[in-house]
């Protein structure tokens, strides 16, 4: 009895091990497809197109050695090493800062192309420099945090990010510097002594983080974007599109369900992403008709260095064949391209 007791205890050790332990490797599937009038609204507008406008997802869990053994076998599974996912300097948690900074970054840029687009005009404000990452070992390691925005330097006002780098370009190693930064909308001040940075060769004093610009985008009518659980930047084109959508006075689906992925940049060009496959995919399941997929250009440089890489366009229309679907994959290489279809569609 004893025996079947240790044996039983052995057993349920494996299994826990099996599902719960967390390996450095990532699986990405196919998500789903999100109406995105459901995340955005414009004020006095109503979302009343006859069809609808749906942002694409892949889902992406850390693997367990149960759950990385059954991605092997599985065709629309694909392992992923941690360095592919994450950057090597960041932890989880500057990790999931980063996707929502990202997130952020194409609400801004959305929001931009689409009242260019209408004719509106914008009000762009400068709210800060917004930390990304907090290097071990540098400065301002246990100091400042991933997510916090830098808003001055020794009492100057910061008005752009190339004045941080102007303010500390000819500080010295042991110089400190007095930073007022924003943390979970409070206002915080640290005095920093400069280190030189870590992972250089530079041997440069500096804060040890790296960081971007954070702005904000004032609109007339205000434009509300409710996007907690979402991170990343490739749901910029379709949030672009429903914006507009939601602007203008004709129903730019005509009753259709369409869906798309890329990143808006503010030019009003769309950016390469990642997963495009098993985005494709997660839309012919959840029965979209048409899919906007990024039409970007491989230079030869890139070929080179990477001869399997091809653009999300081919990527897609070869997934399309290989699914059999029969929904049309529409290339764009600009928002343009995008309203210009839809624009010249039949209505349903």
């Amino acid at each position: 009895m004893k025996k079947k007791i240790g044996i039983y205890a052995v057993l349920i050790v494996v299994i826990c091990f099996m599902m719960l332990y967390r390996l450095d490797a990532y699986i990405m599937k196919p998500g789903s497809a999100y109406d995105v009038s459901k995340f955005v609204t414009v004020d006095s507008k109503e979302a009343d197109s006859v069809g609808s406008l749906s942002l694409m997802t892949v889902a992406m869990q850390q693997a367990t050695p149960f759950s990385y053994l059954w991605a092997k076998v599985q065709k629309y599974q694909k392992l992923m090493d941690i360095e592919q996912v994450r950057n090597p300097l960041e932890d989880d948690e500057e990790y999931n800062i980063r996707q929502l900074k990202l997130m952020s970054d194409s609400q801004f840029n959305a929001k931009y192309v689409a009242f260019q687009r209408a004719g509106l005009e914008t009000k762009v404000h400068f709210n800060g420099v917004f930390i990304l990452n907090v290097l071990d070992g540098g400065a301002s390691d246990g100091i400042l945090k991933a997510g916090d925005e830098i808003i001055e330097v020794d009492g100057q006002k910061i008005t752009s990010q190339q004045m941080l780098v102007d303010l500390l370009k000819p500080k010295q190693l042991g110089d400190k510097v007095t930073i007022q930064f924003i943390r979970n909308e409070e206002q915080k001040q640290e005095t920093i002594t400069l280190q030189e940075i870590p992972n250089t060769q530079e041997h440069r004093a500096g804060l040890g983080i790296s960081y971007t610009e954070s702005k904000s985008i004032e609109t007339m009518p205000k434009v509300t974007m409710k996007t907690e659980d979402i991170g990343g930047p490739s749901a910029g084109l379709m949030f672009t599109l429903e914006i507009l959508d939601q602007l203008l006075d004709e129903d730019l689906t005509k009753g259709y369900a369409i869906a798309g992925t890329g990143e808006m940049l503010v030019d009003g060009s769309v950016g390469r992403i990642g997963g495009i496959d098993y985005k494709v995919i997660a839309a012919d399941r959840d029965d979209m008709e048409i899919f906007f997929a990024p039409d970007d250009e491989i230079s030869q440089e890139m070929k080179a260095k990477y001869p399997e890489l091809e653009s999300n366009y081919s990527t897609a229309v070869k997934t399309a064949k290989e699914i059999k679907t029969k929904m049309k994959i529409v290339p764009v290489k600009t928002v343009d391209d995008a309203i210009s279809y839809l624009k010249q569609l039949q209505p349903k």
